[in-house]
């Protein structure tokens, strides 16, 4: 049995044979004459094109009327015209087509469409290896050495250009009226502009009142991370929809707790425990980081803010002397630092340890790196929202997101009475 034989044993409405042992035989076909599975003249190359051209021919008779040879035909007015020669870059590699033609150039393929070239398989590839950090580069190389496929870098930028629409659309649609809690954070990308220089992306992701996360936006800065320009993406936030948001969890920014007062007056202000103790271990030497996190340990896991305090004079007694800067930075940050020691243990929990942004900037970071440095901002932005769209493919990192926030948004419902419903606007 050839391949044109298995596409016409694939149309038997009564075949003799079940598909399990049809594909059987054709792999057995293709090792006995040493064909490869992918790649140019590939097993699934051939049946690709079997199955595009069959395709493609059913199309062409639903558009003149009739079937190939058939006698209504004769008179119509249009008719068959012999075939064209394309080839198209699908996910099994580069296959040559023979696309139908009719007389008058009125047939319109929609399954390969004219001056089409790849097949959306292959783009959506193009954009998930461009979202999991490759360069162009590394793609073009990537399609080359496994499908045998030659696609330049610009086309490989034209196609992932195509997420820009959606990026807009995105970036623009509305919010929910009250989040739980947003938490923010700008992460540093290196922008070619004039000279290289490092830029701030803004992220800012919600965790919503059904417990799923969502990141609310993107936004480039024009310069360091300023309360300023957290400022302004704070207030498109609220015009975008969010009447309320009972935390917010940041690091330690100057000014910036001004700044979420005057966009939401009771929002409670906490300071993130993960950006403190990195800030701390800024100022130590690296044989003394695990000294001071086990020392810090107990200030934030007190019991009561009495008790942080009280374990606080303790660690600045032992550690102050080496460490004066450390000392001052939680003094400093202390307003903003104990509000969760208030609250539930279950939100303490997803405050303190979940880290959520974190593993959001940690799939950001890494595709950032592999790009080195960025031309313009868009591109910059383009790379983050791929990174950030690839983040949980299968869905089962929303499974586990959901049953581990389900305890602390019921403490939430109480902690903050009656604001957990839209009626609160």
């Amino acid at each position: 049995m050839d391949l044109e034989d298995a596409a016409v044993a694939g149309k038997d409405p009564k075949p003799k044979q079940s598909d399990r042992e049809l594909v059987a035989k054709l792999a057995d076909q293709a090792r006995a004459e040493g064909l490869e599975l992918v790649g140019e003249n590939g097993l699934l190359g051939r049946l690709t094109k079997l199955v595009l051209e069959s395709a493609l021919e059913g199309e062409i008779t639903d558009h003149l009327g009739y079937d190939k040879h058939d006698p209504a035909g004769h008179g119509s007015g249009n008719s068959r015209n012999g075939k064209r020669s394309k080839t198209v870059l699908t996910d099994v590699g580069p296959v040559e087509l023979s696309v139908p033609r009719d007389r008058d150039g009125s047939f319109e393929p929609k399954i390969v469409a004219k001056r089409q070239r790849r097949l959306s398989g292959v783009d959506e590839m193009v954009i998930s290896l461009s979202a999991k950090g490759l360069t162009t580069g590394e793609i073009s190389a990537h399609l080359a050495e496994v499908y045998g496929a030659e696609v330049s870098k610009q086309t490989i930028s034209t196609i992932t250009d195509k997420v820009l629409e959606g990026m807009a659309e995105w970036q623009n649609r509305p919010l929910d009226p009250v989040y739980p809690v947003i938490f923010i954070d700008a992460i540093h990308v290196k922008l070619r502009d004039g000279q290289v220089a490092n830029r701030p992306i803004y992220v800012a992701l919600a965790v919503t009142v059904e417990g799923e996360r969502d990141i609310l936006g993107l936004w480039a800065g024009d310069g360091g991370e300023g309360a300023k320009f957290w400022l302004h993406v704070l207030t498109e936030i609220k015009n975008r929809g969010v009447g309320d948001v009972l935390m917010m969890v940041c690091d330690g920014l100057k000014g910036l707790p001004q700044a979420i007062e005057q966009v939401w007056p009771r929002t409670v202000v906490q300071t993130c425990i993960v950006h403190l103790l990195r800030a701390s271990f800024r100022y130590a030497g690296r044989q003394h980081w695990d000294a001071i996190a086990k020392a810090l340990r107990p200030v934030y896991t007190a019991p009561t803010e009495a008790a942080a305090l009280e374990r606080f004079m303790e660690f600045a007694e032992a550690w102050g002397g080496r460490y004066p800067a450390i000392v001052k930075l939680w003094e400093d940050a202390w307003a903003e630092f104990v509000p969760f020691l208030s609250f539930d243990v279950e939100i303490r929990r997803v405050i303190c340890s979940t880290n959520a942004i974190e593993s959001v900037n940690a799939r950001i970071r890494r595709a950032v790196k592999a790009r080195g440095h960025f031309p313009n901002e868009q591109a910059a932005l383009k790379c983050v929202y791929m990174a950030i769209m690839s983040l949980d493919p299968t869905g089962k990192g929303r499974k586990r997101w959901i049953t581990r926030w389900k305890a602390a948004l019921n403490a939430f419902a109480i902690t903050f009475d009656g604001r957990m419903t839209p009626t609160s606007r």
